[in-house]
């Protein structure tokens, strides 16, 4: 496999040593973690309550979700490759507290335009997450490097699912804007949890910041691995948003006819699938990463075809099809986080947010198609596209097992 060398064609050297992890520090990077990707999700189920708040159509409402979205994936590209050339707990507290102010503005905006930039702002802040993991792999030696990052991540993907009813729940109790000034406090009480306990990594570094993005594309040129695993995970992640977007429409309407709250619990349900993180990385320490990758992108289509029997009204087929997709997509990510960490670590910050990025288009893609699929076509159309990422996840996964395959 060619792979850039480890100052990334560039004069990046590894940073100074990093304090062994301790379980603690694991907990709070993995709260951390959690905390801060949720901030990407509160909206979505509040929009029909903040566009008329705010002034905004219903045909625009939707911008909401879409501006943190982009926030997100400029932060992954421009944001949080800066973690191989500064110092990554700085980084990580100036995003964080940049989040808490945005979040704020955010809860006392009058109008459209200042909310909009704050929820732009919101999620570029967000992407900070992806520092935090690849943190903790520096932080990890190679034995233990994939449980740590599993545990990390697995607090990531708790918030992340737990997000959307919370905010429900919680706007029921206090409205939107009390969401999000809830969500300030907690940024800000982060803050200063990391300031205390986050330990400082300096990366030994003679880019400049134009050199450290001009990189990024002989990275991904060069590197068989990222290019790979970001492709079985674009198609799962697609799977998972497809899936995600979709499963409220169809609880909402006929046969099922559920309630807001009850979508919530719902979607809690599910959440117990983000449990895999740890496990995955457990799994990846011990060489099973290639027939873990096989098995979680074959669970994923067969859990997809499970959602079928939502045709005949079946509640419990969702259910456990939802538990299945989000246990296999974040098990994916595991597995590819602990492949990708295990290459160069100075470069690792560029790594991660290129890693993540490829999936994140995955996953808009998913969004983007599921609508129109569902209005157009019911669950049956939803069901087909479903079923079309695994197999292409799957497709690509057999060519690892032949020597064209494994030098691409």
């Amino acid at each position: 496999m060619r792979l850039p060398e480890s100052n990334g064609s560039g004069p990046t050297a590894e940073a100074t040593l990093s304090p062994t992890i301790t379980t603690p520090l694991t907990i709070l990077m993995a709260a951390a973690c959690g905390a801060i990707a949720a901030n990407l999700y509160y909206a979505q189920p509040l929009i029909a309550l903040i566009g008329p708040d705010i002034g905004l159509s219903p045909a625009l409402a939707s911008l909401v979700v879409t501006l943190t979205q982009l926030g997100y994936g400029l932060g992954l590209v421009l944001l949080v490759p800066l973690a191989d050339i500064l110092e990554n707990r700085k980084l990580v507290l100036v995003a964080v507290a940049i989040t808490a102010f945005a979040l704020l503005l955010a809860a006392i905006a009058p109008r459209a335009l200042p909310f909009l930039g704050a929820v732009l702002f919101i999620g570029a802040c967000a992407s900070v997450a992806q520092v935090l993991v690849p943190m903790a792999a520096h932080m990890a030696d190679d034995a233990t490097r994939g449980r740590t990052v599993g545990n990390v991540m697995g607090g990531l993907m708790i918030g992340i699912m737990f997000a959307r009813p919370l905010a429900g729940f919680l706007s029921d109790l206090v409205g939107w804007r009390g969401v999000f000034i809830a969500s300030s406090g907690l940024m800000l009480a982060l803050t200063l949890l990391l300031a205390r306990f986050l330990p400082r990594r300096t990366p030994h570094s003679g880019y400049s910041y134009g050199a450290l993005i001009g990189s990024l594309w002989p990275i991904l040129r060069d590197t068989p691995a990222l290019r790979r695993r970001g492709l079985y995970q674009f198609c799962l992640f697609a799977c998972f948003s497809l899936f995600w977007t979709s499963v409220p429409l169809e609880l909402a309407g006929a046969p099922f006819h559920l309630s807001q709250s009850e979508i919530a619990l719902f979607a809690l349900a599910g959440a117990a699938g983000a449990l895999s993180a740890p496990l995955a990385g457990r799994l990846a320490d011990r060489g099973y990463v290639q027939i873990g990758t096989g098995l979680v992108i074959v669970g994923t289509f067969a859990a997809f075809a499970l959602s079928g029997l939502a045709a005949i009204g079946s509640i419990a087929a969702l259910v456990i099809a939802a538990i299945v997709i989000d246990f296999c997509v974040q098990g994916n990510t595991v597995f590819g986080q602990r492949v990708l960490y295990m290459l160069a670590p100075a470069i690792r910050g560029r790594l991660s947010g290129l890693y993540v990025a490829i999936f994140f288009m995955g996953g808009a893609v998913g969004s983007a198609i599921a609508s129109p699929l569902y209005e157009n076509f019911g669950w049956n159309g939803v069901l087909v596209a479903g079923l079309a990422f695994p197999l292409i996840a799957f497709a690509a996964y057999v060519t690892e097992f032949t020597a064209a395959g494994r030098s691409r």
